[in-house]
């Protein structure tokens, strides 16, 4: 009864977890909100100035700066717009889904200089007469639609009406404008109408004396709420200066967000149903978990209020490679404790118990890198790094908990008992207990390989490698995009192939010279020109409209100010050197110095061959590929950590070691039984990152690459740099200190047990 019960529980749990997946998911999804890569928008980021000498530009100027332009943005009616104060002097606006991308980019960059003038140009009143946020939308005693101002002194703006009042018709007007450039001669009626800076030219026909001020005119509701809206956001005597922006037409992203769709559907699938392949019921078990997994991460992230961005969803999609991680380290580790002669209840509480700290220690590693790449990195990578925090906390529910919960009803079941092939295993591989063989004395398809006897070859070989990048780079250096050596990016998309050629013919018309232009897409469909200067946004607004009418769709255009290309270079390199430190930190406390130091070394040769291809292949090195850098060295340790972990258990077998043979031998016997799960671990992300490649957006593939290289160059540095270099470093304290007593060195870390820490 007992057994039945506990197959029905397991049943009830997927029926009502699928039930909640399917019933909610959907509106889930829907009210997450999209970034401006997945629906078109811009971004930009400000510098905030002071618009007079000895004006300070304190917190509480800021947070009035982002009200103003909040007003500005709720005038477009823009929904969900994002504004950020940056440091003590930026402000981060994000405005996804805006359709007139040229009118909200004028809006909002009037630089808050509202003016009054007279007919002829001349300056009257500036925009910080007005008392703050003091107009409003209302209707005057016939209903009719007015907008009334509020004034810091009213006797200021008596003796401005007065003197304008007195002038004949049709220049007896106040003419409002917002950023109004000198140079014009007069005031024309058709300028007033085709430039979008001008507000309002209300006529004077008395002085004016009262605090409060209505202008009139056949306004509508809509237009009286606009221009109220404006006017108090032009108030704000601030000047602001834009040093970084991001723009993305609606095509673009709507494209993006499908072919990244089924990029993300085609690598989930594929890891699914290897896990069912492979591992037979626990894969089809991680089937369910990572189902739920998936769900957990979009509820959590809709719950924060996050933007998903396409970085977003790659982060989700390695993040079921990272859970899958976890399932196959414990898997795999239960199987093993069934080959030595184990029942499967046994083997699955011993296995369960000791590939935890592998899994802790793997993922915990993985998230200071992810922390690092949240603290350094802005916009889009930031929400990356967001979705890999949540992804990696996910895990330890589902893959660690969700898991064991479901399998251990069926193992306690008893239904499983010497039923070796529903977890993937083969009869004639499975011993008797009365053998009483350790896991250490289990045969491996690897028996054959010696690894730590060619230690040296497998150095020298990296060292060639690393002489040779270091030549490619120093002879071909880095294709460094626009996001640190500063300028204007320009992504045109045609229905039809382009030409080089074509491109160039198109930009030089137009007047924006350029020889580094790259054709790229499934279709040759994407031209990419880069410029050494930042566009200002006139410059932008003309290309967009010209470039709209040639090839019917307006293009992405990035530009980054040389102030922000440096600083992000620089907060690149600190975010890779303090991941570095932390993960050396960690590793020491967690293991020894001794491994900590070799697992740095194998992550800084990782990215230093992801650099090398970069240079070698010329692709463009952008603040998305440090976001891949830093995944692969939060990822690429995990085999590293799992090694680790198992040299460390098989030592303490030892007890004691007395000879350089027998560290070569745990280091052999450790690196041939955790072999197969790290390929099958790299195996599994591998899978998501080709279809990224293959399916996925132009935009994210040259991150894909990254993360493809340094999956390649993860797996080898763990198996043939990291061991070997602790083995190296190992050797010298045997020498140094003589026979390293096991037993005695484990009473001073009980921390470093296999037990798990809850």
């Amino acid at each position: 009864m007992k057994a039945r019960g506990r197959i029905i529980a397991f049943f009830l749990l997927v029926i009502v977890l699928i039930g909640i997946i399917g019933s909610t998911s959907l509106p889930i999804a829907k009210d997450i909100r999209l970034g401006l890569d997945l629906q078109g928008g811009f971004e930009v980021l400000y510098q905030v100035e002071a618009l007079e000498d000895g004006q300070e530009i304190t917190e509480d100027v800021l947070t009035d700066t982002t009200d103003a332009l909040m007003n500005r943005i709720n005038v477009l009616g823009v929904s969900e717009p994002v504004i950020q104060i940056e440091g003590d002097n930026r402000i981060r606006v994000q405005l996804a889904g805006v359709e007139d991308q040229a009118s909200a980019r004028e809006l909002l960059s009037t630089e808050a200089n509202l003016t009054f003038r007279d007919a002829e140009d001349n300056l009257l009143l500036a925009g910080n007469d007005l008392a703050q946020g003091g107009a409003t939308g209302t209707f005057d005693q016939n209903g009719n639609p007015i907008v009334t101002l509020e004034l810091n002194d009213p006797g200021k703006f008596a003796e401005v009406t007065e003197t304008v009042s007195q002038m004949p018709a049709p220049d007896n007007v106040l003419v409002i404008w917002l950023d109004f450039e000198e140079g014009v001669d007069s005031f024309a009626e058709e300028r007033m109408k085709e430039d979008p800076k001008f507000v309002s030219a209300p006529s004077v026909q008395q002085r004016i004396s009262s605090p409060s001020v209505e202008i009139s005119g056949s306004f509508t509701v809509e237009e009286t709420q606009n221009l109220s809206g404006i006017l108090n956001a032009g108030a704000l005597p601030v000047s602001l200066e834009e040093i970084y922006s991001t723009s993305v037409g609606a095509q673009f992203g709507e494209q993006a967000l499908d072919q990244t769709m089924v990029a993300a559907a085609v690598g989930i699938a594929l890891v699914l149903l290897f896990m069912l392949v492979y591992y037979r019921l626990p894969g089809a078990i991680a089937v369910v978990t990572l189902s739920a997994y998936v769900y957990l991460i979009l509820l959590v992230f809709e719950w924060i209020g996050g933007v998903l961005t396409l970085p977003g969803i790659a982060a989700i999609m390695l993040g079921v490679g990272m859970a899958v991680d976890a399932n196959i380290i414990t898997y795999e580790r239960i199987r093993e404790e069934m080959r030595v002669g184990k029942t499967v209840k046994e083997a699955f509480k011993v296995g369960a118990r000791s590939s935890f700290s592998a899994i802790l220690d793997a993922n915990v590693t993985t998230l200071l890198a992810a922390a690092v790449l949240f603290y350094f990195g802005t916009s889009s990578v930031k929400g990356f790094a967001t979705l890999l925090i949540i992804s990696i906390l996910v895990s330890f529910l589902t893959a660690v908990w969700g898991s064991r919960l479901l399998l251990g009803l069926w193992v306690n079941s008893g239904v499983l008992d010497n039923k070796f092939g529903l977890f993937g295993l083969k009869k004639s591989t499975i011993h008797s207990k009365e053998e009483g063989l350790e896991i250490t004395d289990l045969t491996t398809r690897f028996d054959r390989f010696d690894f730590a006897k060619h230690r040296n070859k497998f150095f020298l070989a990296s060292i060639v490698l690393i002489i040779a990048g270091m030549a490619v780079i120093g002879v071909f250096r880095l294709n460094l995009g626009i996001d640190f050596s500063s300028g204007t990016r320009v992504e045109i998309a045609s229905e039809s192939a382009l030409t080089k050629e074509e491109v160039q013919s198109f930009l030089d018309g137009a007047g924006y010279e350029t020889e580094d232009i790259v054709i790229s897409g499934d279709e040759s469909n994407l031209g990419v020109a880069r410029f050494n200067e930042a566009f200002s946004q006139e410059e932008i607004n003309s290309l967009k409209s010209v470039a709209a009418e040639e090839f019917g769709a307006e293009p992405n255009i990035s530009t980054v100010s040389p102030t922000v290309g440096e600083e992000l270079a620089k907060n690149a390199l600190y975010a890779l050197s303090i991941a570095a430190l932390g993960i050396i930190i960690y590793v020491a406390f967690r293991f020894e110095w001794r491994m900590g130091v070799a697992s740095v070394v194998a992550l800084i040769h990782d990215a230093f061959f992801i650099v090398a291809v970069f240079s070698l292949l010329r692709l463009e090195v952008d603040i998305t590929f440090i976001a891949a850098v830093l995944t692969i060295v939060g990822y690429s340790i995990n085999d590293t950590i799992v090694t680790f972990d198992r040299i460390r258990e098989n030592m303490k077998r030892m007890k004691k070691i007395d000879t350089v043979e027998q560290l070569e031998k745990v280091v052999n016997v450790s690196l041939r039984q955790t072999l197969g799960r790290s390929v099958n671990t790299v195996l599994t992300v591998v899978f998501v990152v080709i279809a990224l490649l293959i399916f996925g957006a132009p935009s994210i593939t040259n991150f894909s690459i990254a993360l493809l290289i340094g999956l390649i160059a993860g797996t080898y540095s763990s198996i043939f740099i990291a061991a070997q270099l602790w083995l190296v470093l190992k050797k010298g304290e045997l020498k140094k200190k003589g026979p390293i007593d096991i037993e005695k060195k484990d009473e001073q870390n009980k921390w470093g047990s296999d037990e798990p820490v809850v």
